[in-house]
C-alpha cells in the first residue's frame, strides 16, 4: 500500500483488517488489487475519489460486510456515524452495487428515512429554537424504525419508509416505501450510536455564539428524546464512526452538500434556512456526545476529508 496515497498509519489499520478475518494486511491489499476490474468506484463520486476513501473506508467495509454474511448465522446489521456531508450516502450507493458482483446483497438505509410524515413532524418540532423542518433526536417514527430493523433480523424481509428531503419545497416529506430481502443491513445517521447524557455534562459545554434560553431547555428534551433510539441502537452489531477532528468543519460539509442538491434537484436548504439548520446541527447534541459513542471502528477526519487514522476504537 505504499504507492497508495494515503496518510493514516498502517498499524492500527493492519489491526483492523485482522480482526475482520484476514491473515495480514499484504493478503487482503494483493487481493483486492487483483479484483480492480470489478470495483468501478469512480462513477459513484461526482469527482474521482481518493485512495484513501477507497482503501480506508469502503473496502475495509465491505470486507467486514462479506465477513459477517459470509460466517455469521445470523443477519447483522452495520452502522455507520457520520455528520452530514461527509459521503457517506455515497458510499452506500458503491456498497450496495459491489455487494451483487459477489452474489450477496446489501441494503443501505438511513435514519432519515425514518422521518416523521409531515402532519406528526409539525407537532412534534414544533417551537423548536432554531425553526428547522426536521433532523434532530425527536423527528423520527422511533418504534417504526424499531419494528423494521426487529423484523428484518427474524426473517429477513426489508419494508421501510423512503423519504425524500426535496418534497413540500425543502420541507421534506415520506415519498414511498421500500421493499427488499437483503443479506446484510447498513444504517447511516448523523447521530446514530449517540446516548444521552447527564444534565451536568449538557450544561459544561462552552459555545459561541452561547446558547439562547431556548436552546438550553429544548437541548435538554432532545436528551429525553435520544433515551427512545437506544434499543435500536441495540439491535447494531457494530458501528463505524467517521469522526472530524473538529466538529465545525461539518458546516462547509453541509453547505457544499446543499449546493449541490440545488444544482441536481432545483431545491436545497439556502441562506437563512441553511444557517439554522447547521446551528442546530452544532448545538442540539453537545459535541461532547460523539466523543462517547462506542464504536468498533474509528476513521479520523481532516478538514478536506481525507482519513488521518483507521483502525479498532
Amino acid at each position: 500500500m505504499n504507492n497508495l496515497n494515503i496518510e493514516f498509519p498502517l498499524g492500527n489499520f493492519e489491526k483492523l483488517i485482522t480482526k475482520i478475518g484476514w491473515e495480514s494486511l499484504d493478503e487482503w491489499f494483493d487481493f483486492w488489487s487483483s479484483k480492480e476490474e470489478l470495483l468501478s468506484i469512480d462513477k459513484f463520486w461526482d469527482e474521482n475519489v481518493r485512495d484513501d476513501w477507497i482503501w480506508g473506508l469502503a473496502l475495509p467495509l465491505f470486507s467486514q460486510a462479506y465477513n459477517f454474511h459470509k460466517y455469521s448465522p445470523e443477519r447483522k446489521i452495520i452502522g455507520v456515524s457520520a455528520l452530514p456531508g461527509t459521503g457517506k450516502t455515497t458510499l452506500g450507493k458503491w456498497l450496495e452495487s459491489i455487494s451483487l458482483r459477489f452474489n450477496f446483497k446489501i441494503s443501505v438505509i438511513s435514519i432519515d428515512d425514518f422521518y416523521l410524515p409531515s402532519k406528526e413532524m409539525e407537532l412534534a418540532i414544533k417551537d423548536n429554537p432554531w425553526n428547522v423542518s426536521r433532523g434532530f433526536p425527536g423527528s423520527h417514527s422511533i418504534n417504526l424504525m424499531k419494528e423494521k430493523l426487529l423484523k428484518w433480523k427474524v426473517d429477513g424481509e426489508l419494508n421501510v419508509p423512503v423519504y425524500d428531503k426535496s418534497l413540500r419545497n425543502g420541507l421534506g416529506e415520506r415519498a414511498s416505501w421500500r421493499q427488499d430481502s437483503p443479506d446484510l443491513l447498513i444504517i447511516e445517521g448523523w447521530f446514530l450510536g449517540v446516548k444521552p447524557l447527564s444534565i451536568d455534562s449538557i450544561n459544561s459545554e462552552k459555545i459561541l455564539p452561547p446558547l439562547s434560553y431556548s436552546e438550553t431547555s429544548y437541548r435538554v428534551n432532545i436528551q429525553k428524546k435520544l433515551e427512545q433510539y437506544l434499543d435500536t441502537w441495540n439491535l447494531i452489531d457494530q458501528i463505524w464512526h467517521l469522526k472530524p477532528l473538529k466538529f465545525e468543519y461539518m458546516n462547509l460539509w453541509k453547505s457544499t452538500q446543499e449546493k449541490k442538491m440545488l444544482l441536481k434537484r432545483g431545491s436545497a436548504l439556502q441562506d437563512k434556512k441553511l444557517a439554522n439548520f447547521l446551528r442546530m446541527l452544532n448545538v442540539s447534541i453537545p459535541h461532547i456526545s460523539f466523543d462517547e459513542i462506542n464504536s468498533d471502528v474509528l476513521l479520523l477526519i481532516n478538514q478536506e476529508r481525507n482519513l488521518i487514522n483507521v483502525g479498532l476504537n
